[in-house]
């Protein structure tokens, strides 16, 4: 990766002087408005262009022409639409979940913390956040900086199965919560950039981030990552500079260079999607169509997933996250926090279940791998397994009777698995000769080595035939 690559993914840059760095940030707020302009927002008055032929009139024509365009969406968008329409589609009311027609695309490091404070200030604040310029950056500290996970995860129905320490959620609940995530107060839509302005520019911000799934492993498997989508009202901005800090920004959703899908490669296969909505705590029971608790099931009584008052807030007002997934490997979560740390563990959640999805992998927040060590053991291998636990293949075959069928031979193949074998704990297994013999009742007996078989010892050591990667063919 160049330097001009750090510096666009995670804003990581040689060492500035003062005047460098002035220089950079001048540069960032002039594309800046020029991104404001092309999607029709206002821009400050310090820096409007009043030359009757320059930049605003191109890009204001320029965003006439894209408004005819505006129910086109990004190819990682219309993937995640795709799925809400295929997964909600015969569930009366939840027709249309459709994504922000306009969002502000943060399509490189650095334009989220511009973003996050005004071209004129050195603070902001809100009810959810307050940000300040410092020397070295930015600090942002949200309301909320510390959350108990009780009573928090929320999991829509009709996808894989719940966890019964999580609350399960009807398809037309979360159909409605998304309805008003897309619907935010107009307050929260402002951008902090323009706060001490007239008119202020009030826009949904997007992020495309590509977490890594399945590093690269030379001679094995390419690395891989996810995609996942993020979607914030603009004056939460800065969760976003905190997001693509830690995962990079993947660049402009739009270009064919960034499209997962024509990364076949590369791309696990798994589109996320993440949207902040702290207002929906403010929303009832009944108004996103719970039951009465007369009419709940016994579940929803004790997830609190109906109403006796219908003033009775979702949740009890207090901030949860919804997800919405099944197995075609699309995943879509409702925050309803500012909490940056539900952000950054959304993304680990969503790779976990992409891991389990795609197998072979296994994602770190998930407590550790199971790993086993391997070895060459050259031409030749006895197993003298006794030494380990003393067993003997009769011992497993007794064991184990209802899932190995027992050969009178001495050996024995995995009614589940035929490919693993269950061979005894004298046994020799030879790579000229391509065979595993052993003696038995004075016998001896042999079976094939074969190269797509796993062979397991009394003692439960595997072994199986395989070329060394570096080997010549």
């Amino acid at each position: 990766m160049q330097f001009r690559d750090f510096e666009e993914v995670l804003g990581f840059v040689p060492s500035e002087s003062k005047d460098q760095r002035l220089a950079s940030r001048d540069s960032l707020v002039h594309y800046i408005n020029l991104k404001l302009l092309v999607n029709g927002l206002p821009i400050p008055k310090c820096f409007e262009d009043n030359d009757r032929l320059g930049a605003p009139r191109l890009l204001n024509t320029f965003h006439q022409r894209l408004k005819r365009l505006d129910s086109i969406h990004c190819p990682a968008d219309t993937r995640i639409e795709q799925f809400l329409q295929r997964h909600f589609d015969r569930i009366k009311g939840c027709s249309s979940l459709k994504l922000p027609d306009l969002a502000l695309i943060l399509d490189r490091h650095g334009i989220a913390r511009e973003l996050s404070l005004p071209h004129d200030g050195d603070s902001y604040e809100n009810q959810y956040v307050s940000s300040y310029r410092v020397r070295n950056g930015v600090l942002h500290n949200p309301a909320n900086d510390r959350r108990t996970t009780v009573g928090t995860f929320h999991v829509t129905e009709g996808g894989l199965p719940i966890p019964n320490d999580k609350k399960a959620v009807p398809r037309l609940t979360f159909a409605s919560l998304f309805k008003h995530a897309m619907t935010p107060p107009e307050d929260l839509l402002e951008l902090p950039f323009t706060q001490n302005e007239p008119e202020k520019a009030r826009v949904f911000v997007s992020l495309l981030i590509r977490p890594l799934l399945c590093p690269e492993v030379p001679g094995f498997c390419q690395e891989q990552s996810m995609e996942v989508r993020f979607f914030v009202p603009g004056s939460l901005v800065s969760n976003l500079d905190f997001v693509e800090s830690i995962f990079g920004n993947a660049g402009d959703p739009f270009l064919p260079q960034n499209d997962a899908a024509l990364d076949v490669d590369h791309w696990s296969g798994h589109s996320g999607c993440v949207i902040l909505a702290p207002h929906l705590v403010n929303l009832t029971k009944k108004e996103v169509g719970l039951p009465h608790f007369d009419e709940a099931t016994e579940r929803q009584k004790r997830d609190g997933m109906c109403w006796k008052a219908e003033d009775e807030k979702y949740n009890d007002g207090v901030p949860f996250k919804l997800t919405c997934r099944d197995e075609e490997g699309v995943i879509v979560t409702l925050i309803a926090d500012n909490y940056f740390g539900y952000c950054k563990k959304e993304v680990k959640t969503q790779l976990s279940y992409a891991a389990n999805l795609a197998g072979n992998v296994e994602e770190e927040h998930a407590g550790g791998a199971v790993a086993f060590a391997s070895f060459n053991l050259g031409e030749e291998f006895l197993a003298d397994s006794r030494r380990y636990n003393n067993r003997s293949f009769d011992d497993v075959a007794g064991d184990y009777a209802s899932f190995i069928d027992v050969r009178p031979e001495g050996f024995g193949i995995d009614k589940n698995f035929p490919q693993v074998i269950y061979i005894p704990e004298d046994a020799r297994a030879c790579v000229s000769e391509q065979k595993i013999s052993w003696q038995r009742a004075g016998k001896r007996h042999q079976i094939p080595l074969k190269p797509d078989h796993v062979y397991i010892t009394p003692s439960g050591y595997k072994m199986k035939m395989k070329k060394h990667p570096a080997a010549p063919s």
